[in-house]
């Protein structure tokens, strides 16, 4: 077939599989939206003001400066789900997350407080992947920081992706944009918290970016230290993760990537780019030097496009926790089997 042809095909299929696991919450009714807010996230975002009171559409897809704030959520309970689940090849939820309210506040301020709130646990700064609008990235910050236990130490950070599944290659354009501002970000929670003390997480795309924000950082030569760098599912050309690592591993204590087999974005990412992604387990990894890869084929797949490991299965939730708060690297943490020099698979859960 030729490429021509089969770039939208490919693009066809990434709609569908993004619909498929997006999830999103039917309109609550008045008495529901009385309910106080239960949870949510701290954020800074680079998004720009619709000038919507709908706290779900308060932030577009479109590029803009510096904002910040917090992330209000809240549940609704759908039983009607249960026996559904049951029967289901992958996860689907009972509690069925939506954003409740948007509390802006001046970017330093809210680097403030969060501060002050952290005391002396280790920060996670987290970035997302391609096709999160702000309302569902509110909605997965929040399940990914309460499946690691990562309560008040998590900010997430918040690039104009475009949350349609047909724009991968307008999201790309717009994460390169973003890298300055994330690695400026990092920088700043650095210089707040102490060298090695400040952790750096991306998921799918935000993966990608994040490795640039090293980068970048490199590049300007202004010494940071960052503490564990975590690249889940991550969205990047093997081969140039590779030429970047030499850059980017003496910034950081440690770098683990999580990977999989049955991961279908990314392997519909690998068809579309020709090369494989850092993501895909099957890869040399052996080559990354003083890099951990964690492969998670064993587990169950609990969300339709296998690419949600990390808010849906606990055991990724749990393997996050220990290094993330406890500091443990892989050979120290529990249900990894070594499978390489630097290659472990984590079992289910006993």
């Amino acid at each position: 077939m030729p490429r021509a042809t089969r770039i939208p095909k490919l693009l066809a299929l990434m709609a569908a599989l993004a619909a498929a696991q997006a999830g999103l919450a039917p309109q609550a009714s008045a008495q529901e939206a009385a309910e106080p807010p239960a949870r949510g996230v701290p954020y800074l975002t680079i998004r720009n003001h619709t000038g919507l009171d709908d706290p779900r559409e308060v932030y577009g897809d479109e590029r803009s400066d510096l904002k910040a704030g917090h992330c209000d959520i809240g549940e609704r309970r759908l039983p009607m789900l249960s026996s559904v689940a049951e029967a289901a090849p992958f996860y689907i939820p009972e509690e069925i997350l939506r954003v409740e309210a948007i509390r802006e506040r001046p970017p330093a301020e809210l680097l403030d407080t969060f501060e002050a709130d952290v005391g002396e646990a280790e920060p996670v700064l987290f970035t997302h992947g391609f096709y999160i609008d702000f309302e569902k990235g509110c909605r997965r910050a929040t399940a990914l920081q309460e499946n690691a236990g990562l309560e008040g130490r998590f900010l997430w950070f918040s690039w104009p992706s475009d949350g349609d599944a047909l724009n991968y290659t307008h999201d790309e354009a717009d994460l390169y944009w973003s890298v300055p501002d994330l690695a400026d970000a990092i920088s700043e929670m650095e210089r707040r918290f102490g060298p090695d003390r400040v952790h750096v997480a991306g998921h799918s795309l935000g993966a990608r970016g994040v490795v640039h924000a090293l980068a970048e950082l490199a590049n300007r030569g202004t010494g940071e230290q960052i503490g564990e760098v975590v690249l889940l599912a991550p969205d990047m050309d093997f081969g140039i993760f590779q030429r970047l690592l030499p850059r980017i591993r003496p910034l950081a204590s440690s770098i683990t990537v999580y990977v999989t087999e049955r991961d279908w974005p990314l392997a519909l990412s690998a068809q579309l780019h020709g090369y494989a992604r850092l993501g895909e387990a099957g890869n040399p990894v052996a080559k990354l030097e003083g890099v951990e890869v964690i492969d998670l084929s064993d587990l169950q797949v609990r969300s339709s496009s296998g690419h949600l490991y990390h808010i849906y299965n606990s055991e990724v939730g749990d393997d996050l926790a220990q290094l993330l708060k406890q500091g443990l690297h892989a050979g120290e943490r529990r249900n990894l089997v070594q499978d390489g020099p630097n290659l472990w698979r984590l079992q289910p859960a006993q």
